[in-house]
């Protein structure tokens, strides 16, 4: 009963699909990093990680439009570039992966993600 009562209150109309597609965005130091594929309007748990709005090109590849981490999915735009910014600039997607092993390592993946790429959305913030 109490598993029936905790999946009733865990469910949402974005949860997760029993298939995600994923993509591998290579930093400027050689380290990949595995991103789940989203639409623009996904809602996120809130917890801490990364995340890309992210341009699907012609041949299937992606562009990214903005890099950032947050403490919150859930909320990561505050602060942050506006949805509205990055769709005007071609975001189709959202990239995204829970990250909890502190401030430090999302911060650092972020960094070595934006000196690869320089996403458009990014430069803006760039100091």
């Amino acid at each position: 009963m109490v598993n029936f009562i905790q999946n009733l209150l865990n469910r949402h109309s974005h949860s997760r699909p029993a298939t995600v597609a994923t993509f591998n965005w290579p930093g400027q130091s050689g380290t990949e990093y595995r991103y789940e594929i989203y639409p623009v309007d996904t809602v996120f748990r809130p917890l801490p990680g990364i995340y890309i709005y992210a341009k699907e090109l012609a041949d299937g590849d992606w562009s990214p439009i903005y890099i950032a981490q947050t403490r919150d999915l859930h909320q990561r735009l505050e602060g942050h570039v506006k949805l509205a910014d990055a769709i005007a600039n071609g975001a189709t997607h959202v990239h995204a992966h829970y990250c909890t092993a502190g401030p430090g390592a999302r911060c650092t993946e972020e960094q070595d993600l934006i000196h690869r790429w320089q996403p458009v959305c990014n430069d803006v913030f760039q100091s």
